[in-house]
C-alpha cells in the first residue's frame, strides 16, 4: 500500500483489523525487518498491524525533508491519514527514537508506547560487541557478502538469525537512498519534549547492545513514568530476532496495559 504526503510517497504494508499497532523500523533497513519480528509475536487477531518504510528507505521517498524533525511531522500526518485513532507506537532502534517523537508531539495520538534498542541524540556507553552463541552451520544461510553485516549486527549467529538477516535485514539495506539519509541524518536531533508521556509504555534493551547499550534506556525511566523496563542478558541491537519468546511476553502485556488504561482510563 502507499500514500502521498505532500511530496513524500510513504510505502507501507498492512496486516489485520482492530487496534492499529504502527511499528516503525531501524536505520538503513525498510519494514520488512520489523514486521517479520512483529507478525510472529503479536496477537493475530485484534489488531491493525502498520507497517510504513521510512523516508529514503525500502519504497518510500524523501523529498523535502532535512532533519529527523521533518520526518517526526510526516509520522504524524501519516497517522492522521489512517484515519484509525489513537494508535499503539511501536519503534526498533531508529524507529524507537521517531516513535518519541511522534509521542511527544502528539500524546493524544499514542495509546501505548513501545521501544525496543531506541537510540537517541548521542549514544552514551555501550559494551564491546561480543558473541554470545556461534553455530557452526550459520553461515551456510548467508551468500558471502553477507557475512559481514551479519557479524556486526547479531550476537545470537544461529541458522534461525542467520536466515533472518537474509530475508528481511539485507534486501532493505540494498534499497537505502544513501543521499537522502544523508540529509536527512545531518539534523539528527528529534525533539523529544520535556513532559512526561503519560500512557503505558514499554522499554526494552540488550544487554550486549554494542550499538544503543543498555544505561540510556534505563534511565528514560524517569520521563516514561508508566513504562515497564526489561534489560536482557544475552541479546544485542537484534534483540527483536535473538530473543523473541521474551520480547513477545513485554509486548503482549503492554498491549494489554495499554488497551486497560484506554478502557478504564
Amino acid at each position: 500500500m502507499e500514500c502521498r504526503i505532500k511530496d513524500v510517497l510513504i510505502h507501507y504494508a498492512e496486516h489485520g483489523t482492530g487496534v492499529p499497532l504502527v511499528a516503525l523500523h531501524g536505520a538503513g533497513v525498510d519494514h520488512r525487518e520489523i514486521e517479520a519480528a512483529v507478525e510472529a509475536i503479536v496477537p493475530g487477531t485484534g489488531y491493525r498491524r502498520i507497517y510504513p518504510d521510512l523516508p529514503g528507505m525500502g519504497l518510500s521517498t524523501a523529498e523535502g525533508l532535512t532533519c529527523n524533525d521533518d520526518v517526526v511531522a510526516l509520522l504524524c500526518d501519516f497517522l492522521d491519514h489512517l484515519g484509525a485513532g489513537p494508535v499503539m507506537l511501536l519503534g526498533h532502534s531508529y524507529g524507537a527514537y521517531l516513535a518519541r517523537g511522534v509521542a511527544a508531539r502528539r500524546p493524544d495520538s499514542v495509546l501505548g508506547l513501545a521501544l525496543v534498542c531506541p537510540v537517541a541524540e548521542r549514544a552514551g556507553s555501550v559494551p564491546d560487541h561480543n558473541v554470545v552463541r556461534q553455530d557452526a552451520g550459520a553461515y551456510d544461510e548467508l551468500d558471502p557478502a553477507q557475512r559481514t553485516g551479519f557479524d556486526k549486527y547479531f550476537v545470537w549467529r544461529t541458522r534461525a538469525t542467520a536466515r533472518r538477516y537474509r530475508e528481511t535485514v539485507a534486501p532493505g539495506m540494498a534499497m537505502a537512498d544513501e543521499a537522502a539519509l544523508g540529509r536527512i541524518f545531518a539534523g539528527w536531533t528529534v525533539d523529544v519534549g520535556l513532559t512526561a508521556f503519560p500512557s503505558p509504555t514499554l522499554l526494552v534493551a540488550g544487554r550486549r547492545d554494542a550499538v544503543a547499550g543498555y544505561a540510556d534506556t534505563a534511565a528514560l525511566l524517569e520521563r516514561y513514568p508508566h513504562a515497564t523496563l526489561a534489560i536482557l542478558e544475552d541479546a544485542g541491537h537484534a534483540l527483536m530476532h535473538e530473543r523473541p519468546e521474551l520480547l513477545a511476553a513485554l509486548l503482549n502485556d503492554w498491549l494489554g496495559r495499554a488497551m486497560a488504561h484506554h478502557r478504564w482510563g
